[in-house]
């Protein structure tokens, strides 16, 4: 057994090292990061989600002085990419460009193989972009009403496009149709992308997509829209009235764009990559770049990005059961 003075003199010296540990103790955001970090895109190139991450990884890189590489791991409706990043180490150097997505596939497929409220760290909201109802031009559909107008005129004649079975776009059109009765058979595409070709190209009459990829072809002429699924009017389309305008009230179903990490990142990494992207969409020159995207600012720190989801996650599984909308 130590002597008294012994044991007293090895506590006091023990104690001293662990003050002196602590205040050595690197403050994760003061040396974040000091390696290359990946930004995974759960969903296809080209995308909003994929636009938005390349955009703030290339500002992120020169920002941080390390490389950011952003890295597409599509498929399962972004689940594959999402499970990745919920199983990578929560240290800040895997994040996840993530959107409406991910807050419906539950509703659609049931029980997913993570939690979207336990298992990431939301760190912030990033942008928004709304849903377009558009109609090819040789059916002179213009308006809600001349919609609803053929809709009883035709029951059975009608059919519209999305972008696949459960995504955003579905249930807008679904929603459209539990508020007018509107009569309307759904085509569930692979993505946005051949929708979009076939309603320009007359193969079907009509289509609901995330609204800036009709954009183009609303100002050409080759399609009319109908209506946009946000409360306020669209900036690459100011001209089309959203359709609570139109009466449908409440109709708010947008595609947000959100920055989310592993669950249980350290909360001042988490602080440091909100600080430095909100830095990044000040900037002039990438507010122009997204907003020619169709990507509108939608801010929010981690708990509003946390508030969204549970939200979301509640109307879109109320609005599956409503609509008996299920994974193919």
């Amino acid at each position: 057994m130590l002597h008294p003075s012994v044991l007293k003199a090895f506590l006091r010296i023990a104690g001293l090292l662990g003050t002196a540990c602590l205040s050595l103790a690197p403050a994760w955001a003061d040396n974040y990061p000091v390696r290359a970090v990946k930004i995974i895109v759960p969903y296809g190139t080209g995308g909003g989600s994929d636009v938005l991450a390349r955009q703030i990884g290339a500002r992120l890189q020169a920002m941080w002085g390390q490389g950011v590489a952003v890295e597409n791991r599509a498929g399962a409706s972004g689940n594959i990419g999402t499970e990745a990043v919920v199983k990578a180490a929560p240290d800040g150097y895997t994040l996840m460009l993530q959107n409406t997505t991910m807050a419906v596939n539950p509703a659609v497929a049931g029980k997913l193989n993570y939690d979207p409220e336990k298992d990431l760290t939301p760190i912030m909201l990033l942008g928004i972009t709304p849903i377009a109802l558009v109609a090819h031009q040789s059916t002179n559909i213009k308006t809600l009403k001349d919609l609803l107008d053929y809709s009883k005129a035709n029951p059975t004649a009608l059919s519209y496009g999305s972008c696949g079975v459960g995504t955003p776009q579905h249930f807008v059109m679904e929603l459209i149709k539990q508020k007018t009765g509107l009569e309307a058979t759904h085509v569930g595409y692979k993505g946005c992308a051949p929708g979009l070709t076939d309603v320009v190209g007359g193969q079907i009459p009509l289509a609901v997509l995330s609204a800036n990829l009709v954009a183009p072809h609303i100002k050409t002429g080759k399609l009319n829209a109908i209506g946009i699924s946000a409360t306020a009017r669209y900036q690459l389309m100011p001209q089309v009235p959203t359709f609570e305008e139109q009466g449908l009230k409440p109709l708010d179903i947008s595609n947000w764009y959100a920055l989310m990490g592993p669950a249980k990142m350290p909360p001042d990494v988490v602080a440091r990559i909100y600080a430095d992207v909100q830095k990044i969409l000040a900037e002039p020159a990438i507010k122009e770049s997204l907003s020619k995207a169709g990507v509108e600012p939608y801010p929010g720190n981690g708990a509003d990005l946390s508030r969204l989801i549970s939200a979301d996650l509640v109307k879109y599984a109320q609005l599956a059961k409503s609509a008996n909308i299920k994974a193919e």
